[in-house]
C-alpha cells in the first residue's frame, strides 16, 4: 500500500451511511446502567455511541497499516505497551523529532517568548498528524502537560441508532473455579462440591444499526488526511472492524451496509441529510422479533435515481 505522505490529500467531501447489526451480543454496554446494552430510554432503540465505533476502527487500521509509516494509532489499546499508552511520552518524542526538547513548560518562566511557543507547539502538532493515523482522522486534544496543540480530524460519525427497539436480556452465569484456597473453602459443600461464583451477562438477540458519517475536506487538508488514509476507513467500515474485534460478549457483528456520497466539490454539492433520505430502512414495528437481517432486507430503499449534479452514489457493501 502507498504510505500516507506518498499519496494525495482528500480534495472533495464524501458523506456516508453505515448499516451493522448485532446477533446474541452486547455491541456496546453502558458502565452506568451495569453493562446494559444503551438504549434511548424514550423509544427504546438501540445506541452504539461514536467513542465505541471509533475505538473499532483504531484497531483495524492498525492492522491494516502495520509496519508502514504514518500508521501509529495515538489512542492505544489497555493491551499497549506503557510508552505507547502514556500519552505525553508520545508528545514528548514529537518535539525531540524536532530538536526542540521535551516542550515541558515551568509556569514561573517568563522569559519564554510566545511567538517561539507558539511555533514549536505547531511543528509538533505537525509531527503527530504526520505519524498518527487517528489524530489525522479523528483529531486530538494534545495540551496535557507536554504540548502539541490541538487537532479537529475531518473523519467525524454520529451514534448509531437501532431501527426497531432492541430487547436487553440478562443471563446469570457461573464460574466453578475459584480465585484463592479462602474462597475456595467458603463454597465448598457437605458433599465436596463448589457452589462457583455467580455473574450476569447481558445481550441484544437482534438489532440492526445505523451511523452516519463526514469526511470534511477542509479539515483533511489541515491533517493531511489522504486517500490512502481514506482507503483504510472504507475498509475497515467494510467489515475488518468486526473482523479482528470479535468476543463472545459481543456476539455476531457484521457490516450489512455501507453507502458512501461522493461530492465533485470541497465545499459539497447537497447537503447531507438530503442524501441521507435517500437510504431509507424501514421500522418491522412494536410488534416484529426481528432475529437475523433477512427480515429487514425487502425493508431497505435505495433511492440513486436523479441524484444532486455532482454527486455520485458508491456502495460498498449492500
Amino acid at each position: 500500500m502507498n504510505t500516507p505522505a506518498q499519496s494525495a490529500v482528500v480534495d472533495h467531501r464524501f458523506d456516508f451511511v453505515l448499516l451493522f447489526d448485532v446477533v446474541d451480543g452486547n455491541p456496546n454496554g453502558d458502565p452506568d446502567a451495569a453493562n446494559m446494552p444503551r438504549l434511548d430510554p424514550q423509544s427504546l432503540q438501540g445506541l452504539v455511541t461514536d467513542g465505541c465505533l471509533k475505538r473499532k476502527l483504531r484497531n483495524a487500521a492498525a492492522v491494516l497499516g502495520e509496519g508502514v509509516a504514518g500508521m501509529e494509532i495515538y489512542f492505544q489499546t489497555q493491551d499497549a505497551t506503557f510508552e505507547k499508552r502514556v500519552l505525553n511520552l508520545q508528545h514528548q518524542r514529537a518535539h525531540e523529532a524536532m530538536n526542540q526538547g521535551t516542550g515541558e513548560k515551568k509556569k514561573d518562566d517568563k522569559t519564554k517568548d510566545p511567538k517561539v511557543e507558539f511555533d514549536k507547539t505547531n511543528r509538533a502538532r505537525e509531527w503527530m498528524c504526520q505519524n498518527f493515523f487517528d489524530i489525522r482522522a479523528f483529531g486530538a486534544v494534545m495540551t496535557t502537560g507536554i504540548n502539541c496543540g490541538q487537532v479537529r480530524g475531518p473523519v467525524q460519525i454520529t451514534f448509531a441508532r437501532s431501527v426497531d427497539p432492541i430487547v436487553p436480556l440478562e443471563f446469570s452465569i457461573t464460574r466453578k473455579s475459584v480465585t484463592t484456597t479462602d474462597d475456595a473453602m467458603k463454597q465448598v459443600q457437605k458433599d465436596g462440591s463448589i457452589t462457583g461464583t455467580m455473574g450476569r451477562k447481558n445481550t441484544v438477540p437482534y438489532g440492526l444499526y445505523v451511523c452516519h458519517g463526514f469526511v470534511n475536506p477542509y479539515l483533511a487538508r489541515d491533517t493531511k488526511f489522504t486517500h490512502a488514509d481514506l482507503e483504510i476507513l472504507w475498509n475497515a467500515l467494510r467489515g475488518l472492524m468486526w473482523e479482528i474485534d470479535r468476543s463472545a460478549s459481543r456476539g455476531l457483528m457484521s457490516t450489512r451496509g455501507l453507502y458512501v456520497f461522493e461530492h465533485a466539490s470541497m465545499l459539497g454539492n447537497a447537503p447531507a441529510h438530503e442524501l441521507f433520505d435517500r437510504i431509507e430502512i424501514r421500522p418491522l414495528g412494536a410488534d416484529a422479533a426481528p432475529r437475523k437481517f433477512e427480515d429487514y432486507r425487502s425493508q431497505i430503499q435505495i433511492n440513486d435515481q436523479n441524484l444532486p449534479q455532482g454527486v455520485t452514489l458508491h456502495r460498498l457493501v449492500g
